[in-house]
């Protein structure tokens, strides 16, 4: 049976996203953001930093862990079939990732059909550092923008605030923004920090919106939502990050 749209407004619903979103009724939001697995592939359970005295806080969990590509592919791409299900014709969607998965991110976003509008690059201000010094710091994040399909035309786009987020004057499509800081950290290795999903949120939605956000997280995507007049539903699968999030909403 299918949920009652109404019923799941502005919470988070607890369970694995592609179960969860098999109870959605089709064509009901208006924005989806996904942040999902990056899948880092990484085997040692912690991470030194150059001194080999301290340790970085890396991210381990299961849930971004997979067995190949393979299998990490066929997740998205059933992923992306529910989102697109639960889509309105004119919605669109985000997806954020790093070097490790957003090119195989967007491969399959492009072989389901969804149409590509815009790469963003959030450039962190104060990225981790390069501990052994034998690449480049990373210090970028990419979030693909899309539709559906190549013939919609009507999504929501604001302009002037896309404007005064870019670089220069034109809306550029690049943000410069640090990661969370102490105050804001939460205990997620993979937090997004709130001004991160406030920017999302004010070039692609209309007060009122539905957004969806199928892995919550520390769940910003809603807090940010909340806080600027637009309605949300997510979706986490651990406990502790459901509770965290609906102690966070309580205190908005």
């Amino acid at each position: 049976m299918l949920f009652r749209i109404e019923d799941i407004k502005n919470t988070v619903l607890q369970g694995s996203a592609l179960e969860v979103l098999k109870k959605i009724p089709p064509e009901v939001f208006d924005m989806v953001f996904i942040d999902p697995p990056y899948f880092l592939q990484l085997k040692r359970k912690r991470l030194k930093r150059w001194n080999s005295k301290t340790t970085v806080r890396g991210v381990f969990e299961e849930w971004d862990r997979f067995s190949s590509f393979e299998e990490y592919d066929g997740f998205i791409e059933s992923l992306l079939l529910e989102v697109k299900r639960v889509m309105k014709p004119n919605a669109t969607l985000w997806v954020i990732g790093t070097y490790h998965n957003i090119f195989r991110v967007g491969k399959i976003m492009q072989d389901l059909g969804f149409w590509i509008l815009n790469d963003v690059i959030w450039v962190k201000t104060n990225p981790m550092p390069n501990w052994l010094g034998v690449r480049f710091t990373n210090a970028t994040e990419t979030l693909i923008w899309a539709v559906k399909d190549k013939s919609v035309k009507n999504y929501t786009f604001n302009r002037e605030y896309a404007k005064s987020f870019g670089i220069g004057k034109i809306g550029a499509n690049v943000w410069m923004l640090p990661i969370c800081g102490k105050k804001e950290r939460l205990p997620h290795p993979t937090q997004k920090p709130l001004e991160l999903l406030k920017r999302v949120i004010l070039t692609s939605t209309k007060e009122g919106d539905l957004i969806l956000d199928p892995m919550a997280g520390t769940g910003t995507t809603g807090v940010a939502a909340k806080m600027l007049g637009r309605e949300f539903v997510m979706i986490e699968k651990e406990p502790q990050y459901v509770k965290l999030i609906r102690e966070r909403l309580s205190q908005l």
